[in-house]
């Protein structure tokens, strides 16, 4: 995208604007799912397209998001789905200062918001843990594991008073250095099959946990 486009459309909200005018409401009954979050998401897709295609699951991941962009198109790309549970992942792309410096109070004042306009309309929440990264191959040097670590404590406290339920990928897919686990990735960031798969297991038990709550 040129810089002018960028500018006009920071968070890519025609990315999924047809797409969702398309896929129009859950037929009666189906409860969908819309996880939101950025390539860690979207790569779920073409590593394990099963997953989305045989189940009412929705992929609304784009490459390189942070949390403000994804908070932007909230309503867009997952309150106007109406599904009945969203799958919140997002935080690392923040880290890595993708757009720009931010803090860690930053990118939980944008979980939270997401999660609190999901609540407002009667949408299940999932919070997922940020995936273990021991250095981001595009940005070298940030030493974001523990940063990590942090963040994800505070996710998993937010999910517990809020009524959430917090999906933990990082404990399952982390190595001793706190990085992402050589078998499950190959860029020390973003999962392999392998990598997905452990996800989807964990995934699918949170969803249905999120779902079985009144």
């Amino acid at each position: 995208m040129t810089e002018t486009g960028y500018s006009q459309d920071w968070a890519n909200l025609n990315q999924f604007r047809e797409e969702n005018k398309t896929i129009g409401l859950p037929a009666s009954g189906v409860k969908r799912v819309v996880f939101m979050g950025n390539s860690i998401t979207s790569g779920w897709l073409s590593a394990m397209p099963s997953f989305f295609t045989e189940k009412p699951y929705v992929n609304r991941g784009i490459s390189g998001q942070t949390s403000p962009q994804m908070l932007l198109r909230f309503r867009q790309d997952v309150i106007a789905l109406k599904p009945k549970c969203v799958v919140i992942l997002a935080g690392t792309n923040d880290i890595a200062g993708n757009t720009g410096p931010s803090t860690l109070e930053m990118i939980e004042d944008n979980i939270a918001s997401m999660a609190e306009l999901a609540l407002v309309h009667k949408i299940k929440v999932v919070l997922c843990s940020v995936l273990p990264v021991y250095d981001y191959p595009w940005k070298p040097g940030l030493q974001p594991a523990d940063k990590i670590i942090t963040l994800n404590k505070w996710i998993a406290h937010f999910a517990k008073t809020t009524g959430c339920v917090y999906l933990d990928y990082h404990s399952a897919m982390s190595d001793e250095r706190n990085g992402l686990k050589a078998a499950y990735g190959n860029d020390g960031v973003h999962p392999n099959e392998a990598g997905y798969k452990v996800m989807a297991v964990l995934a699918e038990k949170a969803i249905n946990f999120a779902l079985s709550k009144k």
